[in-house]
């Protein structure tokens, strides 16, 4: 089985941020949000709120957003976005891990054939968690929840964040934009 990243690697962009972008030209609301959203960030920098707590904080955007309407014409205007080397490689059991969120990607990955999809867990209308946020580690620990050992024979992603993955992998691959170079497992930026 291949598993890949979502954001940047098989997608050009950020998925969240082209949907948050998307929503906000049809919602201008979303922008009261943003003083919140700010301290938020403040405060992860200072390590003082996770990961997590930040995006609970930036996700409350999506109560402003009709979730039925915006998010199929999300993936409408953005579908085209998914990079042809994905489009030439898939198969139907592949596996996507993002941090993104499950309710964003569930749509396009249902619509690529994808075999399992795994990404943070949030809920749609209030932005909160059910876990945490879907990246580093929490990727392997998700990932063997539903696989145990099995092996991973191709693994890609854009950021080295996800060497923990990537190490369980025969073979892992570097993505950048529309190149693709094999893993430097001593490049840990």
């Amino acid at each position: 089985m291949n598993v890949y990243d979502f954001d940047k690697t098989i997608y050009y962009n950020d998925s969240t941020s082209d949907f948050y972008v998307f929503c906000l030209k049809r919602h201008p609301r979303i922008a009261l949000h943003f003083p919140k959203t700010a301290l938020a960030f403040i405060l992860y920098l200072l390590r003082i709120k996770t990961k997590t707590q930040f995006k609970e904080t930036m996700y409350e955007f999506l109560q402003e957003v009709d979730i039925e309407n915006d998010l199929p014409q999300f993936w409408a205007e953005n579908k085209l976005k998914i990079k042809p080397f994905y489009k030439d490689h898939r198969q139907p059991d592949d596996v996507i891990i993002s941090a993104s969120p499950e309710f964003l990607l569930k749509p396009i990955c249902s619509e690529l054939g994808v075999g399992c999809l795994m990404a943070s867990r949030v809920d749609p209308m209030t932005g909160k968690y059910t876990g945490i946020n879907c990246h580093g580690k929490e990727k392997v620990r998700r990932f063997e929840e539903v696989y145990g050992d099995a092996v991973i024979d191709e693994f890609y992603s854009d950021a080295y964040c996800d060497t923990p993955l990537a190490l369980k992998a025969v073979k892992s691959f570097m993505v950048k934009g529309d190149q693709i170079s094999d893993w430097n497992f001593h490049n840990r930026k």
